[in-house]
C-alpha cells in the first residue's frame, strides 16, 4: 500500500498547543513529518524544491490565519511565494496539488486534522512522485534543479517582494499594475528564467549548440538564441568553439 511521504512546514504559533511533538513526529499523526519554524514567511522557496527533490510526495505549508502574523505580513509573503512555487512546479512537470498552502489557528485542533487528512488524501490518489525510488525520473530532476535556481534569483524575488506596492499604489503618472497585468508579468518572467536555468544546467555537462538545445527542450531555437544572449551577458555560458558552422557554448565556473 502506498504510504505518502508527506512534509509539514508549520508555524510554531499556529502550531495546535493540544498536540505533542517528539522529534518531527506529532503524537497521534504518523501520516506526516513536520518541520516548525518561527513563520512560514521565512521557508525559502528553494528548501520547498529540494524536498520534493529529495523525495517528497507532497508539501504542506501551514501558517496563521489572516491578518493575524506574529512577523505582521509574514503569511501574506507566503502566499505570494507559494504563488511563484506553483508556477515553478508547474514548469517541473510535478503536479501542483503536491504543494499546498493553509491557515490554521492554534486551538483548532479539529481543523488541523483535517488539512492533514484531506492533504494526505490528495497526495495518494496522485500516486508516488516521480522523484521517489531507486530511479526517479531525470528529466523532472533536471528541472527541479532548475527551478531552484530560479526561484533563488534576486531579480525575480524582488519582483515576487514588490507585487502588493505595484498593484495598490500608484506610480509618478497615476496608474496602477492590475493583479492580471502582474500576473502575466510574473508568468513571462518565471517561464523565461526557468528555460534559462535549464540552458544554463545542459551547458554544464557539455558544450551545445543552439539548435540541440532546442531540440533537448523543445524550445523554438529563435528563442534558444535570445536566452544565450541573456546568459552571456550575464556571464554565465561563454563561446566554447564552432565546428562547421554551429556556434557551441558551455557554462562558465561561478567564482565563489
Amino acid at each position: 500500500m502506498f504510504r505518502p511521504r508527506v512534509i509539514c512546514f508549520i508555524c510554531r504559533w499556529s502550531f495546535p498547543t493540544a498536540l505533542e511533538l517528539t522529534t518531527t513526529k506529532i503524537h497521534g499523526y504518523p501520516k506526516i513529518r513536520v518541520v516548525r519554524v518561527m513563520c512560514v514567511g521565512r521557508i525559502d522557496p528553494t528548501i520547498v524544491l529540494e524536498t520534493f527533490a529529495k523525495g517528497a510526495d507532497g508539501v504542506l505549508i501551514i501558517g496563521c490565519s489572516p491578518p493575524d502574523c506574529h512577523f505582521v505580513e509574514g503569511n501574506l509573503q507566503t502566499e505570494r511565494k507559494i504563488k511563484m512555487l506553483k508556477k515553478l512546479v508547474a514548469q517541473t512537470g510535478l503536479d501542483t496539488e503536491r504543494l499546498r498552502l493553509d491557515w490554521i489557528y492554534s486551538f483548532e485542533v479539529a481543523r488541523f486534522a483535517k488539512i492533514v487528512n484531506d492533504f494526505r488524501d490528495q497526495v495518494m490518489a496522485l500516486g508516488p512522485s516521480p522523484l521517489t525510488g531507486e530511479k526517479p525520473d531525470e528529466n523532472i530532476l533536471a528541472g527541479v534543479q532548475a527551478a531552484k535556481a530560479v526561484a533563488g534569483d534576486p531579480r525575480l524575488r524582488t519582483l515576487v517582494g514588490r507585487e502588493k506596492r505595484l498593484v495598490e499604489e500608484k506610480n509618478v503618472y497615476g496608474e496602477k499594475v492590475t493583479q492580471e497585468e502582474f500576473a502575466e508579468v510574473l508568468d513571462e518572467a518565471i517561464n523565461a528564467e526557468y528555460v534559462r536555468s535549464r540552458i544554463h544546467l545542459l551547458l554544464t555537462e557539455n558544450s551545445m549548440s543552439v539548435e540541440e538545445l532546442a531540440q533537448h527542450l523543445d524550445v523554438d531555437s529563435k528563442n534558444v538564441l535570445r536566452h544565450i544572449v541573456v546568459l552571456r551577458q550575464r556571464g554565465l555560458i561563454a563561446l566554447d568553439r564552432i565546428e562547421g558552422e554551429d556556434p557551441r557554448y558551455n557554462a562558465l565556473e561561478m567564482v565563489q
